[in-house]
């Protein structure tokens, strides 16, 4: 394990304030992005997805809750898996108390085609309260390219055919099963609109991944397995 270099304080200083301008100048970018995130044109939706849920079926406007914006995490969970993506559940611990969400207008809910009899136990496992939907035997994931089989349609992963995905050197993204990402809505009365998805926004909506930044040894990715959070040994 590597021990931080010591240096005298006002050497610590000086670095520390070298790195504050990287810092802010990557807030800049960073607020500049979020600004065109929210500038994008929206698609109406004209097809009418329905979801299994625990309760009953739903369609994607009744999972707004009545709510003016949905964010929808596409939980990778194929319907022959016994238990959600590990990576998809790493995000799904960092979505936190939903009240703040809701608090601003916003539902989060994720979305897997596993059935809602897989789900349902493997969410309360993992003691979540966001709701969790089923799209089994429907269109949705298949549309927002979460779920490969060109049997049904053309493989597309972050905006890019199969041939662009091997090509850019990614082709784990272009084989068939399943992909995660987030897809983001908006209701306008009773019309539904899309207005984002992204394919590879995990890093910034996990907050772990932040706080671990701040430290010395990092995300550490390379020496710790990521696993289910009921699965670890305990306390390091």
């Amino acid at each position: 394990m590597t021990v931080p270099r010591i240096v005298p304080a006002d050497e610590w200083l000086a670095e520390r304030k070298d790195l504050l301008a990287a810092e802010e100048q990557a807030a800049r970018a960073l607020a500049n992005v979020n600004e065109r995130r929210r500038d994008l044109p929206a698609v109406r939706l004209e097809k009418e997805y329905r979801f299994d849920g625990p309760a009953g079926t739903v369609s994607l406007l009744e999972a707004f809750e009545g709510r003016r914006q949905l964010i929808v995490q596409h939980f990778m969970f194929d319907p022959a898996w016994d238990e959600g993506c590990p990576v998809c559940s790493y995000q799904a611990d960092n979505v936190g108390d939903l009240a703040h969400l809701h608090a601003r207008n916003t539902t989060f809910a994720a979305v897997s085609r596993a059935p809602i009899g897989k789900i349902e136990p493997f969410r309360q496992r993992m003691g979540w309260s966001f709701p969790w939907y089923s799209s089994l035997g429907g269109d949705f994931n298949y549309d927002f390219h979460v779920t490969h089989d060109e049997d049904v349609a053309p493989i597309e992963w972050n905006f890019r055919s199969k041939q662009e995905l091997i090509d850019i050197g990614q082709p784990w993204a272009a084989r068939p099963g399943e992909q995660g990402g987030v897809s983001v809505f908006y209701r306008d009365g009773d019309t539904v609109l899309h207005t984002y998805t992204g394919y590879q926004a995990a890093g910034l909506l996990c907050t772990t991944d932040q706080y671990l930044d701040l430290t010395p040894l990092g995300r550490q990715d390379a020496d710790v397995e990521l696993l289910h959070h009921d699965r670890y040994a305990g306390d390091r």
